[in-house]
């Protein structure tokens, strides 16, 4: 409406408007008082964009505290309900369930998804992706202190050979005197001899979910949950390399710039390589 008062009376405007001279006044004010959110905005949306919609309200509050900026999570939450950032990860539900020991190996993790340092659990799974007729299956090592993918392994058939390759890659990360319990599902890759003899060799001690119990290796459904909601689903990709080639990216970034609250704000790999902030 200011923009045509130079054009027509007011009092004209605001009878076709229906508004009150005091309310046009009112909102004319108000259109002038600044934002004394701006700058704040603008960050939020930077961190926001910098991590592709992957981060809530928690994390870009830590984000944004790190930057120098000291605020409380529920303005941050408000402000990104009024600017439209939602982040893209689904909420996870948690479902209870028993299943059976397996013969192989007992359940020796227990759930007790902790660790005091690096390299003393690991757990390990596989999980397929399609990409039009084809299929890619990854295969990572988690360290259960950090939450970081120490090793992973990608290949378009879910050969024992992929395993074997990933458990010798995360072997590269021991000292003389590690020992991690090494945790994974009844998967018959897991319960081949080769694999058990590849643990021996190191002298570690392995863990097996009960049978159809994927809570038991709760941490790495849940990587493998982050992992598909924040970086395949919203992505389209026309090739199987260039699939792997977008993993590899996102372990990257998942390690080293993802942070988790649990670990007070720091990305894995700053976590472990920062002990005094652990």
């Amino acid at each position: 409406m200011a923009g045509l008062r130079h054009e027509f009376a007011l009092d004209g405007l605001l009878k076709v408007a229906g508004l009150a001279r005091s309310t046009f006044y009112y909102q004319c004010k108000a259109s002038r008082k600044a934002d004394k959110h701006a700058q704040l905005k603008a960050r939020i949306r930077s961190v926001f964009e910098q991590h592709k919609g992957r981060y809530g309200y928690r994390r870009i509050t830590h984000a944004v505290r790190h930057l120098g900026t000291v605020v409380n999570h529920k303005t941050v939450q408000r402000l990104m309900h009024l600017m439209k950032l939602k982040s893209l990860v689904r909420p996870k539900k948690f479902q209870a369930f028993r299943g059976t020991v397996g013969r192989v190996a007992p359940n020796v993790l227990q759930r007790q998804f902790d660790a005091a340092g690096p390299n003393q659990k690991w757990v390990t799974d596989i999980t397929e992706f399609r990409v039009g007729e084809r299929k890619l299956y990854l295969s990572p090592v988690l360290d259960l202190y950090n939450g970081e993918i120490i090793a992973y392994e990608t290949a378009t058939r879910p050969a024992f050979a992929m395993v074997a390759n990933m458990i010798k890659k995360a072997f590269r990360r021991l000292e003389v005197d590690d020992r991690p319990l090494v945790h994974s599902d009844q998967g018959w890759h897991y319960q081949m001899g080769a694999y058990q003899a590849l643990l021996s060799q190191r002298a570690l001690t392995q863990s097996m979910s009960r049978k159809g119990n994927c809570h038991d290796n709760a941490t790495m459904e849940s990587f493998f949950g982050t992992l598909k909601s924040e970086f395949f689903y919203p992505n389209r990709f026309e090739s199987i390399e260039a699939l792997q080639a977008g993993i590899k990216r996102y372990i990257h970034y998942y390690n080293h710039h993802r942070i988790k609250l649990k670990l007070k704000g720091l990305s894995p790999v700053m976590y472990r390589t920062q002990p005094l902030a652990a």
